[in-house]
Protein backbone atom coordinates (compact mmCIF):
# COMPACT_ATOMS: atom_id res chain seq x y z
CA UNK A 1 0.00 0.00 0.00
CA UNK A 2 1.28 3.48 -0.85
CA UNK A 3 2.38 5.79 1.94
CA UNK A 4 -0.24 8.43 2.73
CA UNK A 5 0.88 12.07 2.71
CA UNK A 6 -0.38 13.58 5.97
CA UNK A 7 -1.16 17.28 6.36
CA UNK A 8 0.07 18.97 9.53
CA UNK A 9 -2.59 19.97 12.07
CA UNK A 10 -1.96 22.29 15.00
CA UNK A 11 -3.05 21.23 18.49
CA UNK A 12 -4.48 24.75 18.88
CA UNK A 13 -7.28 23.88 16.43
CA UNK A 14 -8.45 21.00 18.64
CA UNK A 15 -10.90 22.05 21.36
CA UNK A 16 -10.49 20.24 24.70
CA UNK A 17 -12.77 20.59 27.70
CA UNK A 18 -13.82 18.92 30.96
CA UNK A 19 -16.98 16.86 30.57
CA UNK A 20 -19.72 17.84 33.00
CA UNK A 21 -21.20 15.19 35.30
CA UNK A 22 -18.57 12.66 34.18
CA UNK A 23 -14.96 11.82 34.84
CA UNK A 24 -12.67 12.81 32.02
CA UNK A 25 -12.05 15.20 29.18
CA UNK A 26 -13.16 15.48 25.56
CA UNK A 27 -11.48 16.71 22.40
CA UNK A 28 -13.32 17.97 19.29
CA UNK A 29 -12.05 18.65 15.78
CA UNK A 30 -13.94 18.58 12.46
CA UNK A 31 -16.93 16.45 13.54
CA UNK A 32 -14.72 14.08 15.58
CA UNK A 33 -15.29 13.68 19.31
CA UNK A 34 -12.90 11.68 21.48
CA UNK A 35 -12.94 11.15 25.22
CA UNK A 36 -10.21 10.27 27.70
CA UNK A 37 -9.52 10.23 31.41
CA UNK A 38 -6.89 12.98 30.92
CA UNK A 39 -6.38 15.74 28.35
CA UNK A 40 -3.32 13.91 27.00
CA UNK A 41 -5.31 10.71 26.52
CA UNK A 42 -8.12 12.56 24.72
CA UNK A 43 -5.56 14.21 22.40
CA UNK A 44 -3.83 10.88 21.74
CA UNK A 45 -7.14 9.35 20.72
CA UNK A 46 -7.85 12.41 18.55
CA UNK A 47 -4.47 11.93 16.84
CA UNK A 48 -5.57 8.44 15.78
CA UNK A 49 -8.93 9.75 14.54
CA UNK A 50 -7.50 12.58 12.43
CA UNK A 51 -4.78 10.30 11.05
CA UNK A 52 -7.54 8.30 9.38
CA UNK A 53 -8.69 11.58 7.77
CA UNK A 54 -5.19 12.38 6.45
CA UNK A 55 -3.95 14.79 9.14
CA UNK A 56 -1.00 14.58 11.51
CA UNK A 57 -1.59 16.10 14.93
CA UNK A 58 1.56 17.75 16.18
Amino acid sequence: MAKKNLKALSVKKVITFKIRNRKGYAAIYDRNLTEGRTIAQALARMAKAVKRMGYLLG
